[in-house]
């Protein structure tokens, strides 16, 4: 992939610039990101990845393959007016990933076809995630075992890509990789990576790619999955410290086609995000970060609704919601306390935003289009729009923003991932990303 290969370039040669890889399936995030990317300029692109549970060959928690959801981006591109060169794929956790509960042969050969099938389908950033035990590793693996899978994998990609045409993969590798959607457990502080442990994660991973024959991929290896010190669990965010990151970013100065990837930076401040990019983690991941904006956004049509409607119900679209988490609890019951009332806030509140996987189910695609169509018909009165959703109200009462439901949905939304934008912006494009 052209671009990453030349922004490593730009980075290395002392520009502060990065980019942020939108993790998430949901097409009013999609398409806010694609406007949030449109409004920074020409020389920008959009950078959407899926996981490895969202879309496989099975059709994951989404029931989209590889293919089906880069149609399903395309799409909505086409929708904003956004070029599909534009548009750049990549797949998150690209692994066993999905097959943890099987043992490692026979979740590599499901890894094997989902690697073929991403870079086939034309996704050009590849994050080759094997850093997860399957049944019968040990617990945690060893580097050269995860850097040995990860070539495996990366043979594979580079036969699929050959087969296909088009421009080059690109690679994220790591072994330091953090869980997939947040951390389970409450978090108190995290160990920032060791120099010397990314060290011996680039030395082993070196010695993989050159003994599977793989030199020609290596400088294309552009990133490393570590841990910079930042993660959320599902009511609390561990903030970028700069300062205990400094050695860990003086490391990768010295490896010229490196740069870090820093996962789980959902929930960061602005300055935060700016700071990780400073430090060389120039490349910046963020899912339900975006997600949990748009629950916010919906949560808060809702009481506008309702309070419009007099009988403080409306169309009951959050009760739809939780009903339908409360008889169908598969996505959230293994993450959050079971005991009634902290399940139902942890439902709605929780950073880790599990209700993400709720959105396309049937009966809550109808109660949010019920909740829409009543704000399209009477839409809400600014005081209610200053009551509930105070930055809308500024951006409706300048004329930036039209006082519809679906454009105040994507505002909550285009709102996170602006500070993506502007962290990952250098100089006068973040001053007039700023202005916009």
């Amino acid at each position: 992939m052209d671009y990453m290969l030349n922004l490593v370039r730009r980075h290395k040669a002392g520009e502060a610039v990065g980019i942020h890889a939108v993790c998430s399936a949901h097409p009013i995030v999609l398409e806010a990101a694609m406007e949030v990317t449109l409004a920074a300029g020409p020389a920008q692109p959009v950078l959407i990845e899926a996981t490895s549970n969202q879309v496989n060959q099975d059709g994951g928690y989404t029931g989209m393959t590889p293919s089906a959801f880069r149609d399903f981006v395309y799409a909505i591109a086409d929708r904003v007016g956004l070029a599909r060169e534009r548009v750049l794929l990549g797949g998150d956790h690209l692994g066993p990933n999905a097959w943890q509960g099987e043992h490692a042969d026979a979740a590599m050969a499901k890894a094997e076809v989902l690697i073929e099938q991403y870079v086939t389908a034309g996704f050009r950033k590849i994050h080759l995630d094997c850093s997860m035990s399957c049944v019968g590793d040990p617990v945690p693996l060893q580097d050269d075992v995860v850097a040995a899978r990860a070539a495996r994998l990366c043979a594979v990609a580079e036969r699929a890509w050959q087969a296909a045409g088009g421009e080059a993969p690109v690679y994220v590798v790591g072994t330091e990789v953090p869980v997939p959607g947040g951390a389970h457990e409450d978090l108190a502080e995290l160990s920032v990576t060791t120099p010397a442990a990314a060290t011996q994660t680039i030395a082993a991973h070196r010695a993989a790619f050159t003994a599977a024959g793989l030199d020609g991929a290596w400088p294309r290896v552009v990133g490393l999955v570590v841990q910079p010190g930042v993660e959320f669990d599902h009511h609390k965010v561990i903030d970028f410290r700069p300062e205990r990151a400094v050695d860990l970013g003086r490391m990768i100065e010295d490896v010229p086609t490196l740069v870090y990837e820093a996962h789980s930076t959902d929930y960061q401040t602005a300055a935060n995000l700016a700071a990780l990019v400073a430090g060389h983690f120039a490349i910046l991941k963020v899912g339900p970060g975006a997600t949990f904006a748009l629950r916010e956004t919906l949560w808060a049509l809702a009481d506008i609704e309702a309070a419009m409607a007099g009988d403080g119900k409306g169309s009951g679209f959050k009760d739809t919601v939780l009903d339908v988490m409360r008889t169908e609890p598969a996505q959230w019951q293994k993450y959050y306390d079971n005991e009634p009332r902290r399940a139902r806030f942890d439902q709605q509140y929780s950073l880790s935003d599990r209700i993400r996987y709720y959105w396309p189910h049937p009966a809550i695609q109808a109660a949010q289009a019920r909740l829409l169509a009543s704000l399209e018909r009477t839409p809400p009165p600014l005081t209610l729009l200053s009551q509930y959703l105070p930055f809308q109200y500024d951006a409706v009462r300048e004329g930036r923003l039209n006082n519809q439901p679906v454009d105040l949905l994507k505002e909550g939304v285009a709102r996170v991932l602006r500070q993506y934008m502007a962290a990952c912006m250098a100089g006068a494009a973040t001053k007039e990303l700023e202005a916009c």
